[in-house]
């Protein structure tokens, strides 16, 4: 059984809204954090996850986040990706209209299925993709052993 995907129903809710209504909620990222609402917005990065017939591949979109703020860990079966992505810091000079960018602290996290070797994952990063590699290992094969009727 591939369980490779964990389901987070507030966070499909909405992509789900914000792919249906564009016109009325715009982009939706993330939902404003009652503690920061004045200086963050919450946000959670992208992911698209595929395999091959060695391993799987989970490809988080992580643009104006640098290699160095971000963990990737493997704990009890479950990967987590995660970081924060810090404000760009405007000129003085400028005069701000419009700021449709969302930056902070971010956590994924993906459950394996069980035919992986947590040991051997690893990751790269380029052109703002974060790529985690999971390799996949060979299951054994269930040898039917015959037992002699006495």
């Amino acid at each position: 059984m591939n369980n490779l995907l964990r389901w987070e129903p507030f966070t499909a809710s909405e992509g789900l809204i914000g792919r249906l209504a564009p016109e009325l909620f715009g982009r939706w990222p993330g939902m404003p954090l009652p503690s920061t609402l004045d200086s963050k917005m919450a946000w959670s990065p992208s992911a698209n996850i595929s395999e091959t017939d060695k391993e799987y591949l989970i490809r988080a979109e992580l643009p104006a986040v640098k290699k160095e703020d971000v963990k990737v860990s493997v704990q009890d079966n479950v990967v987590t990706i995660a970081g924060e992505r810090k404000q760009h810091q405007e000129e003085k000079s400028e005069k701000v209209h419009r700021v449709e960018s969302y930056w902070g602290s971010f956590s994924r996290s993906f459950s394996l299925p069980d035919n992986v070797n947590p040991e051997a994952i690893r990751c790269d990063s380029k052109d703002g993709v974060l790529t985690v590699h999971i390799p996949k290992i060979e299951k054994a094969t269930a040898k039917v052993k015959q037992i002699k009727v006495e």
